[in-house]
């Protein structure tokens, strides 16, 4: 039996890399819609504003595209 080890420490770069990648992107996607884009003391709920939501919405559907395009390559 003959591992090839460069394959596999390619294969464990791209997943790390990968990961890190979703996970700062999910990250963003949760900001954007915690923080208000400009700070307003009248503001009750501390919404986020339409843009910062829709670059958050943009960033869970990235995420998603991300782990449907994994399972698409599990899967086939």
């Amino acid at each position: 039996m003959h591992i090839d080890w460069a394959a596999l420490g390619q294969v464990f770069g791209v997943s790390l890399a990968v990961t890190v990648g979703v996970v700062g992107v999910f990250t963003l996607g949760i900001i954007g819609t915690s923080r208000t884009a400009q700070p307003q003391p009248q503001a009750t709920a501390g919404g986020a504003s339409p843009v910062a939501r829709t670059g958050a919405y943009a960033c869970f559907a990235l995420c998603a595209a991300v782990v449907a395009y994994g399972i698409y390559l599990i899967v086939a």
